[in-house]
């Protein structure tokens, strides 16, 4: 069968969306592609963003490839699963281009995952695929009844099949990933890298999935939530590989890095510098020294609020005081060239005490964010809190929330937000 996956051309304007708004590796089609073809099938796999193709372009050069079935994913890649752009204007406008030139279309992603009924209604598709979709695009490819597909959303008549639960892959003998030379040639981006100049391309790569912790503003209940980690021999295999494509630095993706010291020692005597995302508080100072050592050169360390209550209240399940979560970061700091405290919004957190704190962990060389308001992904515990299970008008109540309870936009939006009806309505009826 001939398959083509495809992430869209994406368009951010007047979106919430919080992610990086560069291209980068979308390494749930990696491992999709690694699977399809390992069952003989024939796979196109494309990138408008990474390419810088248009939507009609991209639309073109699948229906060129005459395909069986087609996916598209609703988020710029695994990264940025939890943290989405909620409108679905850019893969639905590539679906509208392609039309009936794609075969049977299947979306991925957050959307399909906490809301499959409104993911069918919006995009237009044939399939959603609900959690994790490695393995459940290459059941699809195999599949002669689709109610015999787990994990997967579809319309039979005017009703909606839902089967099953939300998928969670395997994931710990993943293979090691490969990519183009070209693509590899155009990412130039290396995500979350300051304080420190890099040369050559950047990469994404994947050493774990899913988190232990359960805070209350992640989006993760319907995909990448069970923590696993990955076999060694295949994530050093695709490092390695990146290396002799010219890759100097990679961002492991991972919800949240954990101290692994087997893999930090085997990247000590690679040529690779790399950024993480964790929490300062599961990491002690010999393993933060070995951190450095390793090459890591930039650490996104969730704290989110500077109070007890604070924290209790985002379920952080975090023992370290204030204070003793400065001194790790700083302690990070000596041997890692950028070093950020992540802080969100939360109520309770007084202004000034978080100015200070601020102020005082950026004279020792540590970065600290301005608190970034909260959004109630579909997929929260924060948003279930607030308003119960996911409806067909989750999506757009929690866009509503977020654009009312706050007057002012985050230091990463550069325009101000469209209510989702707005951004949706050239394309999502």
């Amino acid at each position: 069968m001939r398959i083509a996956l495809v992430n869209p051309a994406w368009d951010f304007a007047q979106s919430i969306y919080f992610g990086c708004r560069h291209p980068h590796l979308p390494l749930e089609l990696g491992y999709a592609r690694d699977l399809l073809e390992r069952a003989g099938h024939e796979v196109l796999m494309h990138d408008g963003h990474l390419m810088d193709l248009t939507t009609e372009a991209l639309a073109e050069a699948v229906a060129d490839f005459a395909p069986a079935m087609t996916v598209v994913t609703t988020a710029p890649s695994y990264l940025f699963w939890r943290c989405a752009p909620p409108e679905l204007r850019s893969p639905r406008a590539f679906l509208a281009a392609l039309g009936t030139r794609g075969g049977r279309t299947v979306a991925i992603g957050p959307h399909g995952s906490a809301t499959p009924e409104t993911a069918l209604r919006k995009l237009g598709c044939d399939v959603v695929v609900r959690g994790e979709s490695d393995e459940v695009v290459a059941a699809l490819a195999e599949a002669t009844d689709l109610a015999r597909v787990p994990s997967i959303a579809y319309r039979r008549g005017d009703a909606v099949v839902v089967t099953g639960a939300p998928a969670a892959s395997r994931f710990t003998d993943a293979p090691a990933l490969r990519w183009d030379q070209g693509w590899i040639d155009r990412h130039h981006h290396h995500h979350h890298r300051y304080g420190s100049e890099g040369h050559g391309p950047g990469a994404e790569v994947e050493a774990s999935r899913g988190c232990p912790y359960h805070c209350s503003f992640c989006a993760k209940i319907d995909f990448r939530d069970k923590y696993r980690k990955r076999d060694l021999a295949p994530l050093l295999a695709e490092i390695d590989g990146l290396v002799a494509q010219g890759v100097t630095y990679v961002y492991f993706i991972d919800e949240i890095f954990l101290p692994q010291k087997p893999l930090l020692e085997a990247l000590v005597s690679r040529p690779i510098q790399f950024g993480i995302q964790t929490r300062i508080d599961l990491w002690k100072p010999d393993m933060l020294d070995l951190l450095g050592q390793a090459g890591c050169v930039s650490i996104e360390a969730g704290v989110e609020s500077l109070t007890v209550a604070g924290r209790a209240a985002l379920d952080k399940s975090c023992r370290m005081t204030t204070e003793d979560l400065a001194e790790r970061l700083v302690h990070a700091r000596r041997s890692v060239p950028f070093v950020q405290a992540n802080l969100l919004e939360v109520a309770g957190d007084d202004p000034a005490l978080v100015a200070e704190w601020r102020d005082g962990l950026r004279a020792r060389g540590v970065w600290a964010n301005d608190p970034v308001p909260l959004y109630p992904y579909p997929s929260s515990p924060d948003y279930r809190r607030l308003f119960g299970q996911p409806d067909g008008e989750a999506w757009e109540r929690a866009h509503a929330h977020y654009l009312a309870q706050f007057d002012r936009m985050s230091e990463i939006q550069d325009q101000q937000p469209l209510p989702l009806h707005a951004l949706e309505a050239a394309c999502c009826r």
